[in-house]
């Protein structure tokens, strides 16, 4: 008989972010080029996207670099050790031009799984953002 026949819902909804700006040369999670974007709370997290955007950070800024986001999934011990992280999946985020009068491109990687306590997941860049541009990660999810 399964342990558990009822469904979990997540009791808060949560969403974090941050702001990336430098690559990670290595493919692996390391120090501070490693971005933390979410930790799952006291009871485990339920993570379902990851949403990626370019964004200025000078006005007059015209153009960002192509890279790729790579996500971690990190046990919640020390992220320098190898065998504390996974990678889970990566995205391609291509290079595009700012307009005053055109959206902006999303990039959006589901997730849709359950982080447990103290997990983290990171991001990775393979090539940093263009001078004065970042790319915004954030997660959606919800603490239980």
């Amino acid at each position: 008989m399964p342990a558990n026949t009822a469904p979990i819902f997540s009791i808060a909804g949560d969403a974090q972010w941050t702001t990336l700006m430098t690559a990670n040369n290595p493919t692996h999670v390391s120090g501070s080029t490693s971005y933390l974007v979410f930790t799952a709370g006291a009871n485990g997290s339920y993570v379902q996207k990851i949403r990626f955007r370019h964004f200025a950070i000078v006005a007059s800024t015209n153009n960002t670099n192509a890279t790729v986001a790579r996500v971690w999934i990190n046990n919640g011990s020390d992220v320098t050790v190898a065998a504390n992280s996974t990678l889970f999946d990566e995205i391609t985020i291509a290079a595009m031009t700012y307009s005053a009068s055109a959206a902006q491109v999303n990039y959006e990687l589901p997730l849709n799984f359950v982080l447990p306590s103290s997990y983290r997941l990171y991001v990775t860049l393979g090539t940093a953002p263009s001078a004065n541009t970042a790319i915004q990660a954030t997660v959606i999810g919800g603490d239980y």
